[in-house]
């Protein structure tokens, strides 16, 4: 029973009718038929070291709509359930690489973003209470010494200059048995880490300057075709729809009619479900790049009008991503609304789950006072609120109602153990679990 110790969640204005609650009970009656169809997945595909993923729950559909390798938000969750994390990353380490002492952490080129340091400091703590010996080598060209922050939470973090000899990289004469990459590589693959002897993971052919959201949700609609398949359900209800075209330059408005005619198709597509379901909602797209990240070249698009009128401010939002990275494709997304709010202000919110290896161990939920139900709110002026998610994701209570916390936990489990097989198949397909040179040679 729900009691007053229980960690607070959103309200979900719609999570108690419609087809959502059909998604809640297919989960929780097929419960163990999950649980077993995971862990057979699980030994055929390896995970990822971790990653995160962004759910949105409409109420009459609930699914991920980003799927992050290097997840940076380690500071947001729970501190009451980091023994979860600690045995997940032992067991992460060593299906990456056995005989590990000495990790490397590869953080972001980020000095000012405090916030991101803090995630950053949090993932060193856990790693080096899994037992690992841990550093952050920094990337930084103008880094030649380590650089030492204070952080608001009283935590010192050192980043240090990364070194390389021969097919080794090291940092002074710490020289590690496994790297950790938290840096997506926007700005592409640094020659110093291309063909080491030392395990690097994820690879680096996973970071933005190579990979493409649309070869993951085609790995996700795959997924989800087969997880539908088994529990009897309509796979539309967990996967959002998605479309692409060939090259767009949006400062020289090339591509335009292609992203139209997308837009268009799409948008018939998402309002013939909605007719099926007896959706009133007004359907809508989301046209992001393709190769990006941090919330970054994200529109929302109700018409295919809205792409060729946009402004030259909204064509320069939309032009380049992270590190200033030219945007030359996108991926056009169905939108899923967010029906989630929280505190008396009824501020709009979504979840965000986060796993090492195939063990969710913590999410939060990302919440804007400023942003609609059907607006991207990793933006400027977000916030997080903690959830112990970690204590019921694997183990719902079937004697409750399918929308009561710990079923809603479990629910938003198996969504993103869903994303995590697409990027694990993903990264199987691309070669790309791992970069060593063992595996070149």
């Amino acid at each position: 029973m729900a009691t007053s110790a229980e960690p607070s969640v959103p309200y979900a204005t719609t999570v108690f009718t419609g087809p959502l609650h059909q998604v809640e009970s297919y989960l929780l009656d097929n419960q163990s038929v999950i649980e077993s169809w995971f862990r057979n997945q699980w030994r055929l595909t390896q995970a990822p070291f971790y990653a995160s993923v962004d759910i949105r729950n409409a109420g009459f559909k609930i699914a991920p709509v980003d799927t992050n390798l290097f997840p940076a938000g380690f500071n947001n969750l729970n501190p009451a359930f980091e023994s979860l994390c600690i045995q997940a990353v032992q067991l992460a380490v060593e299906r990456a690489q056995g005989n590990t002492d000495r990790i490397l952490i590869i953080p972001e080129n980020h000095t000012r973003n405090r916030f991101y340091l803090e995630s950053l400091a949090t993932l060193r703590q856990i790693m080096e209470k899994a037992g690992f010996e841990t550093r952050l080598g920094s990337l930084l060209p103008d880094l030649h010494e380590p650089l030492v922050v204070e952080l608001d939470s009283g935590r010192p973090i050192c980043l240090e200059p990364l070194l390389r000899e021969g097919d080794r990289v090291r940092v002074a004469d710490f020289v590690p048995d496994l790297i950790v990459l938290n840096n997506d590589l926007s700005a592409g693959r640094p020659v110093i880490l291309e063909n080491l002897a030392q395990t690097v993971t994820p690879g680096l052919g996973m970071g933005w300057s190579s990979r493409l959201k649309s070869v993951h949700f085609t790995q996700y609609q795959q997924v989800a075709q087969e997880f539908a398949q088994l529990i009897g359900m309509d796979p539309w209800l967990i996967d959002p729809m998605f479309r692409n075209c060939g090259e767009v330059d949006f400062l020289k408005r090339e591509g335009s009619e292609c992203l139209s005619i997308n837009i268009e198709a799409l948008l018939k597509a998402i309002q013939k479900k909605y007719d099926e379901y007896q959706v009133t909602s007004k359907p809508f797209v989301m046209v992001k790049a393709d190769a990006g990240t941090y919330g970054m070249s994200v529109m929302t698009v109700h018409s295919p009008d809205e792409v060729t009128e946009l402004n030259r401010k909204q064509r320069t939002r939309m032009a380049t991503t992270k590190e200033g990275k030219k945007v030359t494709k996108v991926i056009i997304q169905e939108g899923v609304y967010t029906h989630e709010t929280w505190g008396e202000q009824d501020m709009v919110a979504e979840p965000v789950i986060y796993m090492i290896d195939h063990h969710v161990v913590g999410g939060f939920y990302r919440v804007h006072a400023k942003r609609a139900t059907n607006e991207n709110l990793n933006a400027p002026g977000m916030h997080f609120e903690r959830l112990a998610f970690a204590d019921c994701c694997i183990s719902p209570e079937k004697e409750l109602p399918p929308a009561a916390h710990p079923n809603r936990f479990y629910i938003y489990g198996v969504i993103a153990r869903l994303a995590l097989l697409a990027a694990a198949r993903e990264m199987v397909s691309t070669g790309q679990l791992f970069n060593r040179l063992s595996d070149i040679t």
